[in-house]
């Protein structure tokens, strides 16, 4: 699939990594991304924060990406999670995505080391000068610690294969100040929920979600009518929606959008990998209020 502004737009679900006894569920992915495509999601995010990625050996990293890109044969574009803190490392599972035929890769910002923004930019540089694939860059300072300057973001903009970013520091004006310095066709993608919507109507062009684990439908119906300038609609749906995009994070991610697919059968265990846990109580009633809500459960 070629990747252009039009394809890479609307919901795209960081999707969980199903596991049970230890192991990857192979059949729980497969079962998982055809229920993503059957409810109109947009296009699928393999192996990031919520695939538990940061838990993943390299072995099952890769197989991850490779079997997502198998089962949705070109019915959606696939965005293989390839980021880490060693630089080399960022490059082999890149070269792995590209081989494995990932439509591009979401690469995020190094973690725990805490470079500046000079060492940013060679990173990314280093990635794109030795494999050549559409690379959507991931700011989320909150799981980083760095956060990467707009400025620094439109510097990387000008490299080619730099598409777009997945902006997570959930603050609407350093996205805008990313709109306002990038070209006008880098994607701008919401990496929270909750800031889906503004992101879009200021010009952004969807979001990475996790809500859309559980909900694809609605919100990929949320983007559409965003990115049509539909507010009204927009609006409805993202208040709808606005108490689950909450609990999706009222226990460390990715608990409560495991567990929510278990509750709704769509993956057979709830289970995380340490240092991850399963939800607690009263997390877990927040939860099972939030689904009943929407009429999930």
């Amino acid at each position: 699939m070629t990747i252009t502004g039009k394809n890479i737009q609307g919901a795209f679900t960081a999707i969980v990594t199903p596991m049970q006894d230890g192991k990857i569920d192979e059949q729980g992915l497969i079962d998982l991304i055809n229920f993503q495509i059957d409810n109109g999601i947009h296009g699928l995010v393999p192996c990031g924060t919520t695939g538990e990625s940061a838990t993943l050996g390299f072995d099952e990293h890769k197989r991850v990406i490779e079997l997502t890109v198998q089962v949705v044969d070109g019915r959606v574009p696939v965005i293989a999670g390839t980021g880490a803190n060693n630089t080399a490392e960022a490059i082999e599972l890149t070269e792995s995505a590209k081989a494995s035929g990932a439509d591009a890769v979401l690469s995020v910002v190094p973690y725990y080391n805490k470079p500046s923004q000079e060492g940013l930019y060679r990173h990314f540089e280093a990635i794109i000068e030795t494999v050549d694939i559409p690379m959507v860059l991931y700011n989320v300072p909150g799981r980083t610690v760095t956060n990467m300057a707009p400025a620094t973001v439109a510097r990387l903009a000008k490299l080619p294969n730099v598409i777009g970013i997945k902006e997570a520091c959930g603050c609407l004006n350093q996205i805008s100040e990313v709109i306002r310095l990038c070209p006008d066709d880098f994607i701008i993608l919401s990496g929270d929920d909750f800031t889906s919507m503004p992101t879009t109507l200021i010009g952004g062009k969807g979001v990475i979600s996790v809500t859309s684990n559980v909900y694809p439908k609605a919100m990929s119906e949320l983007m559409e009518a965003a990115l049509a300038g539909n507010l009204t609609k927009a609006n409805e749906i993202h208040y709808k929606l606005f108490p689950l995009m909450g609990t999706m994070f009222c226990y460390p991610s990715p608990a409560p959008a495991k567990k929510g697919l278990h509750l709704m059968g769509k993956i057979a265990s709830p289970e995380v990998r340490l240092p991850m846990t399963g939800m607690d109580e009263g997390s877990l009633d927040k939860l099972i209020t939030a689904m009943k809500a929407v009429g999930l459960i």
